[in-house]
């Protein structure tokens, strides 16, 4: 897979700046190349390499209201000692609330972006999270070793992916029995999120989960501009 096509599954959330005035200049979408009519067409095509830059937006304290992160996390039904990946991390803005959720477990936070890495890295050491790693992916995998997590969430990111099939296979397998991938994405009313022609309805994230082999839902958690889609391996 080229280069192209993993920045074109940009695993961190471009609609978080949406609307909002500090969000950094948006740079043109890289087109697909020739032979990648496999891939998802609607796909959101984006990259986001100045970390510094992009966590004034990403962490912004008024993404609360909307993103509720506390009833994301709660969704999940972690314990202490699990081991959980947040794909797409970006800067952390879930990484961090998780990691304080598993203080005897694990966060993998994984990103296309090295600038994110670097930057995931360096937040970890400096807000004394020593059960954070932040690991590079790429476009068409989570790099998510098998069978090694409990749980994946997924936040705003969905709609980037291009082979939504074959990502959802990499993190069907990434998780032990009993082990659930989140998946957060906007409603087609949502007054935040992308243009409406990138978003997924709850049936198309449950199809996708489905065919890798995962028991999916909706959950019913309730948040204002979104829903959260939970797949379960058997």
């Amino acid at each position: 897979m080229t280069r192209t096509i993993q920045r074109a599954s940009t695993l961190v959330a471009f609609v978080l700046g949406c609307g909002q005035p500090a969000a950094p200049a948006k740079p043109a979408p890289e087109p697909l190349p020739a032979g990648a009519e496999h891939h998802h067409p609607a796909a959101m095509v984006h990259r986001f390499d100045n970390a510094e830059t992009w966590a004034k937006v990403f962490d912004d304290p008024a993404r609360d209201a909307w993103q509720h992160p506390d009833d994301v996390v709660a969704a999940l039904g972690l314990t202490a000692s699990m081991t959980v990946a947040d794909v797409g991390a970006g800067t952390g803005y879930f990484t961090v609330r998780l990691a304080r959720a598993v203080p005897s477990g694990q966060v993998i936070a994984t990103d296309i972006e090295p600038d994110m890495v670097r930057y995931l890295t360096e937040r970890a050491t400096r807000e004394g999270l020593p059960n954070v790693r932040a690991v590079l992916s790429t476009g068409d995998d989570p790099r998510l070793a098998p069978g090694s997590v409990d749980r994946v969430l997924v936040v705003d990111v969905w709609h980037h992916i291009s082979d939504r099939a074959r990502y959802a296979k990499g993190l069907a397998a990434a998780l032990r029995p009993g082990g659930q991938v989140a998946i957060v994405d906007f409603t087609s009313a949502a007054t935040h999120g992308p243009p409406r022609k990138h978003r997924l309805p709850p049936e198309t994230i449950i199809a996708d989960l489905k065919a890798a082999g995962l028991d999916a839902q909706v959950s019913p958690t309730q948040l204002p501009d979104q829903f959260i889609v939970v797949g379960t391996r058997p």
